[in-house]
């Protein structure tokens, strides 16, 4: 295996270990383990156990930024936010990338994960807004439903018949955000 198919590997093995564990759940030893080297090799390629945290969510939250932004691909306005909308589940499916970025939030009482996880998510804000050239209250409520929707995928909402359960799967039609600008929400 190269240098780069052995880093892809542990950036693979970490992603699903933090994604169930967390920064402080998660043992480098496992991880190590599982990719069949030693723990030295581990720090030797990312520093620490944080580094490497860190640099698994920030991956997620890439991803679902770049999801978006394909989504939208030439659109703007509220066609563009319609288009990163309808993507959405399918980027909600990948359930490792999903938990990462729920474990960043998680650690974010680390200054250097509160960092990371502050410039992940301004990416996305940014990806969003730039995009769609749409104001800040549009954008806001965007990423609010967004953040439903994680903790309700989190939670396998999916598999529950339950009212609650229901009402967090309920579809949300392309038009919903149109009333919402800066303009009617001061």
């Amino acid at each position: 295996m190269t240098a780069d198919q052995r880093r892809a590997q542990i950036l693979a093995i970490a992603a699903e270990e933090f994604a169930v564990g967390g920064l402080h759940g998660t043992s480098t030893e496992t991880i190590a383990r599982r990719a069949e080297i030693t723990q030295a090799y581990v720090f030797r390629l990312f520093g620490s156990k944080k580094n490497l945290f860190i640099q698994v969510v920030r991956a997620a939250f890439d991803q679902l930024a770049d999801g978006m932004r394909d989504a939208a691909g030439d659109a703007s306005g509220i066609e563009a936010l319609a288009a990163m909308g309808s993507t959405y589940d399918a980027l909600l499916a990948n359930r490792t990338a999903l938990l990462l970025q729920l474990q960043g939030f998680a650690a974010a009482s680390e200054p250097e994960v509160r960092d990371a996880v502050r410039e992940s998510f301004s990416r996305m804000w940014h990806t969003v807004s730039e995009t769609t050239g749409l104001d800040a209250v549009t954008v806001k409520s965007f990423l609010a439903f967004g953040m439903l929707l994680n903790n309700g995928a989190a939670l396998q909402v999916r598999d529950t018949d339950e009212p609650w359960a229901l009402g967090v799967r309920t579809r949300i039609q392309p038009g919903l955000f149109e009333h919402i600008t800066s303009e009617t929400n001061r």
